[in-house]
């Protein structure tokens, strides 16, 4: 979109749409309203790998709020609203969640277990970024549901050509909610 006091075009929501390989219905609902953009959470405890990976959802235009959790205590205190995260009682948890494995204070894969033993969390999306290629772990990952396991480029300094492969067009909008029938 573009900034300042210009209302977009026609033109230009299209082009966000098709970008976003979203058909201009599915970018809004019934009502003509933009809908809610989901919230993702960002689980990684390397900071250049939180710059890089911000970084590449800027330039990939994803505008959605991006919550960044350093460690998989603080991973778990967001998603379900404890300890430091008290205030969220009442939010949902995030919508999608891109996970680390290698975490200090929780594992990545104890995050992820302890999210599949809870309703609230049971079925959100999570895409693993790693640099783990253990056999082990992807079958852990792939056995609790994962959506995408990715390890991550040498460097971590190609995630923007990974970013693509996330495919993360069909989560970026809330479903619009049913009609009140009244």
């Amino acid at each position: 979109m573009e900034r300042g006091a210009r209302n977009p075009s026609i033109g230009s929501v299209e082009k966000l749409a098709s970008a976003l390989e979203l058909s201009l219905p599915m970018l809004f609902d019934e009502a003509g309203h933009a809908r809610d953009p989901v919230e993702i959470l960002l689980v990684e405890d390397n900071p250049d790998d939180v710059t890089l990976t911000l970084r590449a959802f800027e330039r990939a235009r994803v505008t959605n709020p991006i919550y960044v959790a350093r460690d998989g205590a603080e991973a778990l205190e967001f998603l379900f609203a404890t300890g430091r995260f008290v205030d969220r009682e009442n939010c949902a948890p995030p919508e999608i969640v891109l996970l680390d494995l290698q975490l200090p204070e929780k594992s990545g894969l104890e995050v992820l277990r302890q999210m599949r033993a809870d309703p609230r969390t049971k079925d959100t999306p999570v895409i693993v970024l790693t640099v783990s290629t253990r056999d082990s772990d992807l079958g852990e990952c792939r056995r609790l549901g994962v959506q995408t396991y990715l390890v991550k480029p040498v460097g971590f300094q190609n995630f923007s050509e990974v970013t693509s492969h996330l495919k993360l067009a069909w989560t970026l909008v809330k479903p619009a909610k049913p009609a009140m029938v009244g």
